[in-house]
């Protein structure tokens, strides 16, 4: 029987693997070949490029929470209908550019865009620094929800939401460094989203500033900095997202194994596997901000050094 797995790098707590622009998508990639992964965004999104394979299950972080508890299950689903929100305060010459975006990636993958609402009142996206992690809010949540209502009545089955932020990556995230300012901020959006509608969302971020930028940085984030708009990781991803549903489809009984970076133990999908008997493995060598261990936890998760050595001891 095909095992089923489940990937999860936290977003915006700074991970050495994952943390940065789909570069953990190798090991997704390589993980995916023998069995069916579900993944959350931040595995596979890099900016103009996915890594996400057929075999994955695209499932941002408020489903997969609930997934865990045994509040849903996935239905695999493929060719989704994707609706997309735009922020009103996007100016002119960046939408322009992002509908550029969706006619390219509607002509290259033949990806199923049912349309797009423009919001009736700014989003207004705020950000926090908490040090070890990334967080902030936005300050017209219902506006969000209205326009994904528009979409959905029109047949959307996933929702694409685009947001103006003001802030940009770091000079440390740009160099391999501490963690991602913006990714708090976008699970934020994505999980109130799938929270109130019961529907796959991602999110990404709209920057006035759309040049490209010729610094040579980090290889892990290098995705980020070739490309004015990081919309078609999203849409290639949600194009692959399972349905979330109350009954039916995959259910947490049917998951195999989970893996997690090594010090980031201390969350919904590791306590309640664990209350499941699922072999949860946390991987040394991804590390983050955080100092969440197994020992801290008080749990039983495998230690394996690398995802290389998980893959050899997969079977």
């Amino acid at each position: 029987m095909v095992k089923l797995g489940a990937l999860i790098v936290p977003t915006g707590i700074g991970a050495s693997i994952g943390g940065f622009a789909g570069d953990a998508s190798g090991y997704a990639k390589k993980i995916a070949e023998r069995c069916k992964l579900i993944v959350n965004p931040n595995v596979v999104n890099a900016g103009c490029f996915s890594g996400i394979t057929g075999n994955m299950l695209y499932v941002e972080g408020y489903a997969i929470d609930e997934f865990f508890k045994g509040n849903l299950s996935l239905t695999p689903k493929n060719n989704n209908k994707i609706g997309i929100i735009f922020d009103r305060a996007i100016p002119q010459n960046v939408l322009n550019v992002h509908i550029n975006t969706i006619n390219a990636v509607t002509t290259v993958y033949g990806i199923n865009i049912i349309g797009y609402d423009i919001t009736d009142e700014d989003v207004g996206v705020y950000f926090e620094n908490k040090g070890n992690y990334s967080t902030g809010g936005i300050l017209a949540p219902d506006t969000l929800l209205r326009s994904a209502k528009k979409l959905i009545d029109k047949g959307a089955e996933a929702i694409a939401a685009v947001c103006r932020f003001e802030e940009d990556a770091s000079d440390d995230y740009s160099h391999g460094e501490g963690v991602d300012p913006i990714g708090g901020v976008e699970a934020i959006i994505s999980h109130y989203i799938t929270r109130e509608l019961k529907i796959p969302c991602a999110h990404s971020p709209a920057f006035d500033n759309i040049s490209i930028s010729t610094d040579i940085v980090d290889a892990r984030c290098s995705a980020e900095y070739i490309t004015p708009t990081f919309l078609p990781c999203i849409l290639i991803g949600l194009n692959n997202a399972p349905l979330i549903n109350s009954t039916g489809g995959i259910t947490i009984e049917q998951l195999d194994f989970l893996l997690m970076p090594y010090n980031a133990l201390g969350s919904i999908p590791v306590f309640e596997a664990q209350k499941r008997n699922i072999q949860v493995y946390a991987v040394m060598e991804n590390k983050t901000l955080l100092n969440v261990t197994n020992d801290k936890i008080h749990g039983k998760c495998g230690i394996v050094y690398t995802y290389e050595e998980f893959l050899e001891g997969l079977e």
